[in-house]
């Protein structure tokens, strides 16, 4: 029995059946399907209510390379920080899929240590899509420490609260922009001194040897008294 064409065309246009999808390895980018990351800068003090929604795209295909760029992990290696030499800092972080899937939002805290004690700078609640945060703009010299906790999601009024992540931190210092080149600049200038230096030398000591010794040593220019 033929079936009619109305069954051949809903059959052709169903969708395959799903199969089972492999598990995302663990990555430093975000998802494909997270186009924006949204986060909220946290007014200062204890109070985390307020503040400003934002909306950032994700920095994908960023790698951190030399001597434009220096790494710095946390102990645990899942985050990391990378200061760019226009003192701008981009940090990163990577979650297991098992452990991305129970994460409500990100709470980031920063720090500076000053003179004689630590500053709290900025504080940031970032969503649970977000892999990464730029800060913009860092002090020369100042010792960062960064520190990313994953806050798990809200629990069951009847359920126990699940325990929160530990966070990981990251600390660094920025390099001064023009540290690097006056450091290239004086190694090429003092290497220059040092060759002149050695050129010196051996022309003195060769005028020495060859030039002046000879002439008092023979007997044929002495003096007849």
């Amino acid at each position: 029995m033929r079936a009619p064409p109305l069954l051949l065309l809903l059959a052709a246009c169903a969708p395959p059946p799903c199969a089972a999808a492999a598990p995302t390895p663990p990555g430093w980018e975000p998802a494909a399907d997270a186009p924006w990351c949204p986060y909220k800068v946290l007014p200062e003090g204890p109070d985390a209510s307020g503040g400003r929604l934002c909306f950032r795209s994700p920095a994908r295909g960023f790698r951190c390379q030399a001597p434009g760029c220096a790494a710095h992990a946390s102990a645990g290696r899942s985050l990391r920080a990378s200061v760019l030499r226009n003192r701008s800092v981009l940090l990163q972080w990577r979650l297991a899929p098992a452990e991305a899937r129970r994460v409500r939002a990100f709470a980031l805290n920063c720090s500076w240590r000053g003179a004689y004690t630590r500053f709290p700078c900025e504080r940031v609640l970032l969503g649970a899509a977000c892999r990464d945060y730029l800060l913009p703009d860092v002090h020369d010299g100042v010792r960062y420490r960064l520190c990313l906790q994953p806050l798990p999601l809200r629990a069951e009024p009847a359920a126990a609260p699940e325990p929160a992540a530990p966070a990981e931190c990251v600390e660094f210092a920025a390099e001064p922009a023009g540290m690097r080149e006056i450091v290239v600049a004086m190694t090429a200038v003092g290497g220059s001194i040092c060759v002149m230096l050695v050129v010196i030398c051996l022309l003195v000591a060769y005028i020495t040897e060859n030039l002046m010794h000879p002439a008092f040593g023979r007997p044929g220019l002495r003096r007849q008294p």
